[in-house]
């Protein structure tokens, strides 16, 4: 049975990301972060949406909620977690609308060449 439980340490180091990476479009006080357990994915992280349709039906501002799969991710050395919720912040579009963009789009793309780029760029 999947279980979810609040993450802060996951929200902490999402807000360093995001104070280090310069993403000022991403208001970090709509980013949720949770740690879920007994996931049959094989993904270590996966971040969700809060779709216009929802957003309006609940009366409420746009976000996301990043859950990380502890049984793939906690184990992982801090290096790959840090690449990992980059990877997953590359989801939310410049408008913070409440939707995802996909891995590769007419004027973006998000794969470790991307990733790679900006792990560089904190590491100044």
């Amino acid at each position: 049975m999947m279980e979810w439980f609040p993450a802060d340490d996951i929200r902490n180091e999402i807000i360093f990301l995001l104070q280090k990476l310069g993403f000022s479009h991403i208001d970090p006080a709509r980013i949720f972060c949770f740690r879920s357990t007994g996931s049959k994915s094989k993904a270590r992280a996966r971040i969700w949406s809060l779709p216009r349709i929802w957003q309006k039906a609940l009366a409420v501002p746009p976000g996301y909620c990043i859950e990380i799969i502890a049984e793939r991710f906690d184990h992982l050395p801090a290096e790959d977690k840090k690449k990992i919720l980059i990877h997953e912040l590359l989801h939310i579009p410049r408008n913070f609308s409440g939707s995802l963009l996909s891995h590769r789009g007419k004027y973006h793309s998000i794969n470790t060449k991307v990733v790679e780029i900006l792990w560089q760029k904190i590491q100044c």
